[in-house]
């Protein structure tokens, strides 16, 4: 089966978490939770009018990051963790018709990761259906299978529902509605004629008897009124969001970042921008750019042909697609087989595998965009000779350069980058513009900043120097109009060289620091409709100013790890040496579920079940019964221990262990407890979840004691080593978010700080360690990400400081910050001691800081660090 990314699991982790939380603390407490179990800043809880109970999640996903297929994990997530249906309905939306069908047949096709997701977790039972072909859902597919309708929100989204197929009478759905009396709220009824009052047969009504999950691509396309009023109709019972741009108010429940995905080996970074002085240099630099990269894709062992995407001017315009051929054909001596035209009049790609190493084609020419979906990760070069360009194909064009060859990077280190060549007179701010088209694709400000690289022409004479050689060039800004320069004194002035071209506008060429205060005056200076960019090129200027990070110079950063001497060898400490060698077996714990743990009560026409102190309430009667009661006299004793054997699987526990120890505590929970079979059967989702939080905690008791044993014993072997090191990777530093404050931190060893929250206590902390001498780097330590981040072993799990920083005298600091309200806590006390050993046995060599906002002492932050540093 295809193996996610660690991204995609952390991301469906978080949506598990999520979910199982909504269901019982409601949707607004869990995601509250969601931010503060990834130290996020806290945000508001967005509803929508008449469906506040229901789960309403976003998932942000860089353009390139596999929404679809997050898309597919996510209807098995729903259905266990929230929805607790064997077989649920989904309505899966997306933007276009083109997208619809190209992602029915993702659904469809065996062997297709987004297939295989659902057969393996539904047992194979899976039907998918476009939207178009509703009438052929039987009721037998709604019961033993999970059926899938894929549409647009187009198809649901309309002021005036007279003539949509979608609401109105259908004859043949009326088996579905068979045992449905007239009288279920929230359903259309016929209007007119001898059936007025009875409900409508529509798939509209079939959808809203069920609560489909839904599930939104793009979703900043479908945050209108009217669409949430689409949503209302069809009454769903959870509703997950998939896009790379959310909307304001959408609850983003994860972050991915473009560091991420570029980690991940899923897209090339940086872009290369080359910006040229006319367009046919750029379309020859283009062309040399992809004769080196096709030459060192001689040494890579996949085929790998690079192409190029080029962008023509309209019919109206100068460089048509007409032009730009002959010009490719006549001047470049490009043969007319190696180019493919891609238009509304030259379909030239379609049914063209530009996979197939028999291929012949290297450059495309296009004008606003390629047929929507398409994908070749093989393009790696765009060039436009566009003066008018729509935003939505300029994305269009960069997602296609940026996506990785069979998602896995290359050898050569030039075939992991994307390249972009553009005339100066066609992209007057491009680097602002390129910015621009980032954020909007789903790139941070200051991942745009970083991963655009402006390089000079000639890229086969010129290498590419380090991102920080920019500093010593003059910023140049392309104008349409001459700017109004009245407001800028003379000192302002003596740093701008203004030269007006005729028939092209005016050229500004800026030296020296550019300060705010000057930003601020050329931005006021030029007309309304290029301010956004010029401030975008600014920007990325100024970025490049900074002198280079630690990272970018490539300083080593190496910390010593906690190690254990074990029969005469030092080994890292790890969980596996905290248990004895026969491991941990849950059947040496009782097999029981207390009261407090796991109780369900029959109310007058209603189950409550209780599981660890948190309260559910299931209505059983009605037509929209939420419990499953068709369970109930199929199922015996074993085969409900069965059932939770496969949800319950345990990477440390035997399968016939597990097995056992969920029939023992069935017979503990029917014989001694008195809970009839059935009810344990209606209750089985919840019932799962409890036997999964009692294995934790037979777990968490196996490993503390082992724990303990193995690190805090007076007979431990332990010590802090080089030997077993942890280095920061000065390439990859794969934060979800980024700090966007306006401190300037100048000793952090990456150029951007991840997961730092602009103001408050633990800003304030960084900002401590920044200002003090004696501290030569340090890094914002980002939270689960152990490739990339220092651990320190617990007894269930790892912890991660908040900070780490390396001393002028080579020591390492280690900072935990800890507000007031967690200072205390029994579960962080056991992240300060295993800190402190860390310390002990590094002799001399590593500092643990338990950092608060004020010590015994009374001392601050700062104050405390500095008595630490001097100790």
């Amino acid at each position: 089966m295809f193996q996610l990314k660690n991204y995609q699991k952390s991301t469906l982790d978080i949506l598990q978490t999520f979910l199982e939380s909504a269901r019982f603390d409601g949707p607004a407490s869990a995601f509250a939770a969601a931010l503060a179990a990834q130290d996020r800043p806290s945000a508001a809880y967005t509803t929508i009018d008449g469906l506040e109970d229901r789960p309403y999640g976003c998932l942000r996903v860089p353009t390139g990051g596999g929404k679809t297929l997050l898309s597919a994990h996510a209807i098995g997530i729903a259905a266990n963790a929230y929805l607790e249906r064997e077989y649920p309905l989904v309505l899966l939306l997306v933007p276009t018709n083109t997208i619809r069908q190209q992602t029915y047949e993702t659904f469809t096709k065996p062997g297709h990761p987004n297939r295989e997701a659902l057969l393996d977790v539904f047992g194979g039972q899976v039907r998918v259906f476009d939207i178009a072909d509703f009438t052929q859902i039987r009721p037998q597919d709604l019961r033993d299978k999970v059926c899938i309708v894929i549409g647009t929100m187009q198809t649901l989204r309309v002021t005036n529902r007279e003539g949509r197929k979608v609401y109105a009478h259908n004859e043949y759905l009326e088996p579905h509605f068979a045992r449905v009396p007239d009288t279920v709220a929230g359903l259309d009824a016929i209007e007119d004629g001898a059936d007025a009052g009875k409900i409508r047969y529509s798939f509209a009504n079939l959808l809203a008897l069920h609560r489909p999950l839904v599930l939104v691509d793009e979703a900043h396309n479908a945050s209108t009124p009217l669409s949430f009023d689409v949503l209302r109709r069809v009454n769903p019972a959870c509703i997950l969001e998939f896009t790379a741009t959310p909307a304001s108010n959408s609850n983003i429940l994860a972050y991915v970042s473009a560091a991420e995905l570029k980690y991940e080996e899923m897209i090339k970074l940086p872009i290369v921008l080359t910006e040229h002085q006319t367009w046919q240099q750029a379309v020859t630099d283009a062309i040399h750019t992809r004769e080196k990269l096709h030459q060192l894709a001689q040494t890579e062992v996949d085929f790998l042909r690079p192409i190029v995407l080029f962008q023509a001017e309209n019919r109206d315009q100068d460089v048509t697609v007409q032009v730009l051929e002959s010009f490719l054909v006549n001047d470049c001596q490009i043969a007319r087989e190696r180019i493919a035209i891609a238009t509304g009049d030259q379909r030239e790609l379609d049914g063209v595998d530009l996979l197939d190493p028999q291929n012949k084609v290297e450059f495309v020419i296009t004008v606003q965009a390629l047929k929507e979906g398409w994908d070749c990760p093989f393009a790696y070069v765009f060039c436009s000779v566009a003066t008018v360009r729509s935003k939505q194909a300029v994305e269009q064009l960069l997602g296609r350069v940026l996506r990785m060859p069979y998602a896995k990077g290359r050898s050569q280190p030039e075939l992991n980058k994307a390249y972009a060549h553009v005339a100066s007179i066609s992209w007057p701010q491009a680097v602002g513009e390129l910015h621009d088209r980032l954020v909007s694709m789903g790139f941070e400000q200051q991942e745009a900043q970083q991963f655009i690289d402006p390089q000079p022409p000639l890229f086969p004479v010129h290498e590419p120097g380090p991102a920080w050689e920019t500093e010593s060039r003059p910023l140049t800004l392309h104008l349409s109009a001459e700017p109004d320069l009245t407001a800028l004194d003379l000192l302002d002035r003596s740093q701008i060289e203004v030269e007006v071209i005729e028939g092209e506008g005016t050229k500004i060429i800026v030296t020296g620091v550019i300060s705010d205060e000057l930003e601020d005056k050329l931005v006021r200076a030029v007309p309304n409709s290029e301010r956004a960019s010029v401030r975008a090129t600014i920007a990325h200027h100024r970025s490049r100013q900074r002198p280079p990070s630690p990272a970018e110079q490539r300083t080593p950063f190496v910390v010593p790890q906690l190690c254990l001497w074990i029969d005469g060898e030092l080994e890292l400490a790890d969980e596996e040496w905290f248990l004895d060698e026969r491991g941990w077996s849950p059947l040496d714990y009782p097999p029981q579920l207390t009261e407090g743990e796991f109780a369900i009560r029959e109310a007058a026409n209603q189950y409550e079940i209780d599981v660890q102190g948190k309260r559910v309430v299931e209505r059983y009667v009605g037509a929209q019964a939420a419990l499953d009661l068709s369970d109930v006299a199929l199922m015996t004793d074993l085969q409900l221990s069965r059932w939770l054997d496969r949800r319950l699987q345990q990477p440390d526990i035997r399968q016939e262990v597990l097995l056992e120890f969920i029939r023992r505590t069935i017979g503990n929970l029917t014989n001694q407890r008195d809970i009839p079979l059935s009810h344990l059967i209606l209750a089985r989702y919840p019932l799962e979840k409890a036997l999964r939080e009692k294995i934790k905690s037979y777990r968490e008791q196996a490993f503390s004691s082992g724990y303990q044993c193995a690190l805090f014993d007076a007979e431990a072997a332990v010590e802090t080593s080089y030997d077993y090191s942890f280095s920061f990777d000065p390439d990859n530093y794969p934060a979800h978010w980024w700090y966007s404050g306006s401190y300037q931190f100048s000793k952090h060893y990456y150029r951007n700080v991840g997961e730092l929250e602009s103001k408050g206590e633990q800003f304030e902390c960084a900002q401590a360690l920044d200002r003090q001498y004696l501290v030569k780097h340090w890094v914002r330590n980002l939270e689960s990400q152990p490739s990339f981040s220092l651990r320190l072993p617990l007894a269930n799990g790892y912890f991660y400081p908040d900070f780490v920083a390396e001393l002028r005298d080579g020591r390492i600091l280690v900072v935990e910050y800890k507000g007031a309200h967690l200072e205390h806590n029994p579960e962080e006390q056991q992240k300060k001691n295993i800190g402190e050993l860390w310390e002990v046995k590094s002799h001399g060599r590593g500092l643990f800081l338990w950092a608060v906002n004020r010590d015994e002492m009374g001392r601050d932050v700062y104050q405390q660090l500095e008595h630490k540093l001097q100790s």
